[in-house]
Parts: structure tokens; sequence; C-alpha cells
């Protein structure tokens, strides 16, 4: 790989891993400590009750799958699906992503604060629940293996992937244990530790890795990203909507509100994990190259 080639890749990580942390604080600085931003998450949250008894089932389901002892054996699946390739430092990558973020998420949920402007008094004194354990135990999970995965099945890794974190992402919501903004600052925090990742793959990348412009799955990048940026247009129109009702409380708002609520944040979450992974699959293929020297 040039040198060239290999200093802008650098930069785009770089860059990457400074617009999602920024996301993160913009998220996390809107959702939590500014009123309105915790009347919103209120109202998604209570919209909730709207089919719950429906999806209780599979959203238990979803939810209850995930575990320490689940977590650590898709990490070593994931590392042995790297090894079999014979990439030692991708499984070690791999599982440094997993851990990362994870660690990051129950640091930054136990450290971070949450003000109380008496919106959601139901649920003060459970305090900050932002990012969410689940859903970065989903993301980090589907990011890592998109990562080890051979590139003949990648794009397709990357769909199910982001399509499986976006759906545990909103049954936090659905179950009632999470805040949207909780699922979407964990796909963030994700998405940094993705970027740190592909720059330690770049220091440990040979200098004669073979680089092949077809293994850059540019037309399901820009599905997905796509994909993403219109759910997060539909997210941030449904959620405007709700601003004119600012001054009722989300008890008292009629079913139609609370709908638009909790459908307008469950497109947020699953654009977000779906404009994350896209990033993450622009870039893979110069991080994991077919051939590697």
């Amino acid at each position: 790989m040039r040198a060239t080639a290999r200093g802008w890749t650098a930069v785009w990580l770089v860059v990457l891993a400074l617009v999602q942390a920024a996301a993160f604080l913009a998220v996390w600085r809107v959702a939590v400590h500014l009123e309105i931003g915790q009347w919103v998450d209120t109202v998604a949250l209570t919209g909730n009750r709207i089919g719950q008894d429906t999806i209780d089932g599979p959203v238990d389901r979803i939810l209850n799958a995930m575990s320490v002892v689940s977590l650590l054996a898709a990490t070593a699946m994931i590392g042995f699906i790297a090894l079999i390739r014979g990439r030692i430092a991708l499984a070690i990558t791999a599982t440094l992503l997993i851990a990362g973020a994870n660690v990051t998420t129950q640091l930054l949920k136990y450290g971070l604060s949450r003000p109380d402007y008496g919106v959601d008094p139901e649920r003060a004194a459970v305090g900050n629940s932002l990012p969410s354990g689940h859903a970065t135990v989903a993301a980090s999970v589907a990011v890592a293996l998109m990562l080890v995965l051979p590139r003949k099945v990648r794009a397709v890794g990357a769909f199910i992937g982001a399509g499986y974190a976006a759906v545990a992402g909103v049954a936090t919501l659905s179950a009632g244990w999470h805040r949207p903004s909780d699922a979407v600052a964990a796909y963030l925090v994700v998405g940094v530790w993705a970027a740190l990742a592909g720059l330690l793959l770049l220091v440990t990348q040979r200098e004669q890795a073979e680089i092949a412009p077809g293994d850059a799955h540019r037309v399901a990048a820009l599905v997905l990203g796509l994909g993403g940026v219109l759910a997060l247009v539909a997210c941030g129109l449904s959620l405007s909507w709700l601003l004119d009702l600012r001054d009722t409380g989300p008890e008292e708002l009629a079913r139609r509100p609370l709908f638009v609520g909790y459908a307008g944040s469950a497109a947020g979450i699953a654009g977000t994990m779906a404009v994350v992974m896209a990033l993450a699959l622009t870039v893979v293929h110069r991080l994991v190259p077919r051939v590697k020297g």
C-alpha cells in the first residue's frame, strides 16, 4: 500500500473518530442537559406503551439473549474467523474494538451526570442511562464481525449486522429499558472505537499489502448511508413536529404525538446505526487488504 494512500486513510479515520465523538457530545448535551431534550426522550419512552403487549415477547427474547456470556462467545467467534483467515492482527483488533467500546460505555454510564428537570419523575431515581450497554454490545459485535468477514460476504454482513444492532437498540426503547438517545450515543461510541481500531490495523499493515479497489463495496455503503440519512431526516421532522407540544407533560399527551415520538425516535436509532456501519464499510477494504504482503 502506497504511503500517500495510507496517509489519506489515516486522515479519514481520524476525521471519523473526531466527528463521531463530537456527535456523541452533542447528543449527550442536548438529550441529557437540556430540558427540551429530556422531554423529547421521555415522550418517545412513554410512547412505547403503544402496542407493547404485542411485541413484549420478541423484545424480551432479543434483550435477554445479550449477556456477558453471549458477548464473550460472540467475541471468541469473531476472533476465530479472523484467525482461520490467517489475520492475527485483525483478530486482536476486533477483540479490542468490542472490549474498548463496552468498557467505555460502562465508564460513561456511571461517570456522566443527569440533572433532574422534573420531566420524568418516574425514572429520576435511576439517574443517567446514556449510553445503552445493550446497544453497545449489539453494535460492537456487528461492526467487528463486518471487519473480519471475507470480502465476498462483507457487504451482506454489514447489512445484517446493522439491522441486528438497530433492532436491539429499538428493543431497549420498546421494553422501556432505555431512552432513544442512549442507543444513539452507544452507536457513536462504537463508531469512535471502529475508527481507532482502523488506525491500529493501518499501523500494523505491511508496506507491500495490496489494496483492491473492487473490494470497496461502494454501492452497499451508499445504500446503507443514504438509508440512514433518510431515517435521520424522518426522525428530525417527527421530533420537530412535537416541539409545539413542549408545554404538555409526556403523560398527558394523546396517542398520536406519543406514537410520533416513539416512531421518530426508532427511525433515529436505526438511521444512526446505518450511518455508523456505512462509514466503517467505506474504509474497511483499505484496512483489511486482499493480499497481506
